[in-house]
Order: structure tokens, then sequence, then C-alpha cells
């Protein structure tokens, strides 16, 4: 299965394609979307649709991991932010693919172990699970942790699993207890 993750932004889009195969991952391509500095919002969201178009016609991914948007800036930043996820969305629309969206949180506890964990450890884990030679960038690391989530977690779906928190065990610490789904 082909898995493309995607870390939506105006500005910077990022994209990771891996394969999952017989459980184990490999990594294909990442990168960033950027459109030209500067350009007016109806030119970033063209940029990006045609990035993303691009992107799709050379991978052709089964399905896609979306990044939820978590904003903690101004209004106007939030709204500018979800006319690019929106415009990423239509995309993935049109094609056709089945679209599954995780939150950050959710992307690093299944990444990093930490649902708290800092870009930096994000990529680091990027780069170990994938073995790359080279950290990507953040844009990018995101996208590919968004596809790793995916990875594993379709996986468990797939199988009737589902998992939950079990905070009785080790302190009240947590872990993570797989367990079948009724």
């Amino acid at each position: 299965m082909r898995i493309l993750g995607i870390d939506p932004g105006s500005n910077a889009t990022g994209y990771g394609v891996l394969d999952r195969e017989d459980g184990q991952l490999r990594h294909v391509a990442h990168g960033v979307l950027r459109p030209r500095p500067g350009a007016a919002l109806p030119q970033r969201l063209a940029t990006l649709v045609q990035g993303l178009e691009e992107v799709l016609t050379a991978h052709r991914p089964d399905a896609v991991a979306v990044e939820q948007v978590f904003v903690s800036a101004s209004p106007r930043s939030a709204l500018v932010l979800g006319q690019a996820r929106g415009a990423v969305l239509a995309v993935l629309g049109a094609a056709g693919l089945h679209v599954a969206e995780y939150g950050a949180r959710t992307i690093k506890q299944c990444v990093a172990g930490d649902g708290s964990a800092d870009k930096r450890a994000v990529q680091r884990m990027v780069r170990r699970s994938l073995e790359l030679d080279r950290t990507p960038a953040n844009d990018a690391a995101d996208a590919l942790a968004a596809a790793i989530c995916h990875a594993h977690r379709g996986r468990l779906a797939a199988l009737g699993v589902g998992a939950y928190r079990d905070r009785r065990r080790r302190g009240g610490s947590g872990s993570w207890v797989v367990r079948r789904a009724r």
C-alpha cells in the first residue's frame, strides 16, 4: 500500500510518500510545496493545487493521511490555513482518494511515543524509522509522520484492533494497550 502524508499550510505544505509492504515501511519521496514569496492568496492556493496534483500523478497513492490543523495564531491566520487545507482536501476528493485525518498529538504519539514531542524529536524519529540519510525539513517530516501514523493505525483498524491508554499501570503514567474491537 502506498500512503501519502500531507501537512497542509498556505506558505509551505509538506508531503511524504511511503510504501507499507509485509509490515515494513519504505520511504519513497518527500518534499515541501512552496508558493512564490509574497504571492497573493489565490496564486498561493493555485500553486498548492498544481503541486499536489503533480505529486499524486507521480506517486499514485492508495491512501492519504492529512494532519488536522492546530491553530494558536490569529483568526486571520486560521482562515488562510483553512483555505489551504480546503484546497488540499478538494484535490484529494477530486482524485477519489480515501483521506484519514489525524491530530498532531496523535501523530506525535504514534511516531515519537509522546504526544507533546517537539518538531526536532519528530524529525529524528522519522529519520530513524525510515532510515533516511538526512533529516527532512519540518513540514516534510510532519507529512512523513502522518503517513507513518496512518500505516500503523490503518493496519490495526484493518485487523479490527483498537488502542486505548491504560492509566492504571506504572503509577498512572500510562501505556498503550492493544485490544480487539467489539
